[in-house]
C-alpha cells in the first residue's frame, strides 16, 4: 500500500502536471471505484485543480467551487501519467482523469478492487474521510506519546492504526521499528519514556529520509513503479536476507494479508516471535531463538519432526 512517503512522491509529481489545470473529464473503467453519489461525478468535470492535499493515505484534488476529488489507492492501486486520451481498459485500469497535458490513469493489480474514489463538497464532508491520526512529522514528542499510549496495542498495530498515526503502513512501520531496535510485539503501555523518545526519533528519521528520497525521484520523473519493497530498506520485504546492521537473517510474522519483518538480533534480543499459524501447528516444537532455528534447518527432516 502506498504510504506517506509514496503519497507525497505522487503529490510532488502531480503538482506541475495538474495544479492550475482543468480536469476536462473523468472516465471510469469500473463502476465499483466510485463510492459517493452526491454531488454526481460529472460535477467535477470542467473545474480547475487549485491545490493538492493528503489525508492519511488518500490523495485529494482540491477543485474550484469547493469540491474535493479523493482517491484512496488501498493495497495495490497505482497512478500512471499517460498521453492525453489514454484508454481505460486492460491490466486493471479503473479510471482516467483527463487534463490538457495528459491523462492520469488509476490501475489496480488486485482482483479485489479495493481502491476508491469520492467526490465531496465542502470541508466538513472532506473531514469525514479523515481517520483522525496525527501527522507524525513535526508533531512533537508529547503529541506522539499521547497518541501512542492512548490504547494498549503492539507497536506494529499502533503504528499502522490510522486513528493514531496518519500515513504509516506495513512497510515503513517495519523500517521504523528496526531503526528504533524494538520488537513489533512490544506493548505500548509497557514502554519507558526513553523508549518512546527513541521510537519517536526513529519515526521522524525514517519517514523524513524516505520522503526526501522519493520526492526527489518524483521531481525528475513520474513515479510509475511504486512498490512496498524498496531498494535500501533494512528489513521490509527482506525475509531471509542479512540484516544490514548485524548480518543476521531477517525474520517475519505472517498474519492475514500482512506481515512483520524484523531482525531478531537487533530488535528482540535473539528471540523469534511466534508466527500464529505456525506456532499453533508446531506447538512446543516452535524454535525460540535464532540458534534453535539454524539447528532445525541443519537437522535431517526425520529428526526435525516429533515422532519422525
Amino acid at each position: 500500500m502506498p504510504e506517506l512517503p509514496d503519497i507525497l512522491g505522487y503529490l510532488t509529481a502531480l503538482e506541475p502536471r495538474v495544479v492550475g489545470k482543468t480536469l476536462s473529464s473523468v472516465r471510469l473503467g469500473s463502476p465499483f471505484l466510485l463510492r459517493s453519489v452526491a454531488p454526481p461525478l460529472r460535477e467535477a468535470e470542467g473545474r480547475k485543480v487549485v491545490a493538492l492535499r493528503r489525508i492519511g493515505k488518500r490523495i485529494v484534488f482540491v477543485l474550484e467551487g469547493g469540491l474535493f476529488l479523493v482517491l484512496h489507492l488501498m493495497v495495490s492501486g497505482r497512478l500512471h501519467w499517460r498521453k492525453p486520451g489514454a484508454r481505460v481498459g486492460g491490466r486493471g485500469a479503473l479510471a482516467a482523469f483527463d487534463f490538457p497535458g495528459g491523462a492520469l490513469v488509476l490501475s489496480e493489480a488486485s482482483t479485489k478492487k479495493r481502491a476508491s474514489l469520492h467526490l465531496v463538497e465542502g470541508e466538513a464532508a472532506l473531514a469525514e474521510l479523515d481517520r483522525g491520526g496525527i501527522e507524525v512529522l513535526g508533531a512533537g514528542l508529547e503529541r506522539f506519546r499521547q497518541a501512542l499510549t492512548r490504547e494498549n496495542h503492539t507497536l506494529k498495530r499502533a503504528l499502522t492504526d490510522p486513528r493514531l498515526f496518519s500515513g504509516i503502513g506495513n512497510a515503513y512501520s517495519d523500517e521504523i521499528l528496526h531503526r528504533a531496535k524494538m520488537s513489533p510485539a512490544k506493548l505500548t503501555l509497557k514502554m519507558s519514556e526513553e523508549e518512546i523518545a527513541r521510537l519517536h526519533a526513529a519515526v521522524e528519521a525514517v519517514l523524513g529520509e524516505w520522503v526526501a528520497r522519493l520526492s526527489a525521484d518524483a521531481g525528475r520523473a513520474f513515479p510509475e513503479h511504486v512498490t512496498a519493497f524498496r531498494e535500501g530498506m533494512a528489513v521490509h520485504g527482506r525475509y531471509g536476507k542479512p540484516c544490514p546492521v548485524c548480518g543476521s537473517p531477517v525474520q517475519r510474522i505472517v498474519y492475514a494479508e500482512n506481515e512483520s519483518n524484523y531482525c531478531a538480533t537487533c530488535q528482540t534480543g535473539g528471540k523469534l516471535l511466534a508466527d500464529r499459524a505456525l506456532s499453533q501447528l508446531l506447538r512446543g516444537d516452535w524454535p525460540k531463538t535464532l540458534e534453535e532455528l539454524e539447528e532445525r534447518k541443519r537437522a535431517p527432516v526425520s529428526a526435525a519432526r516429533p515422532g519422525g
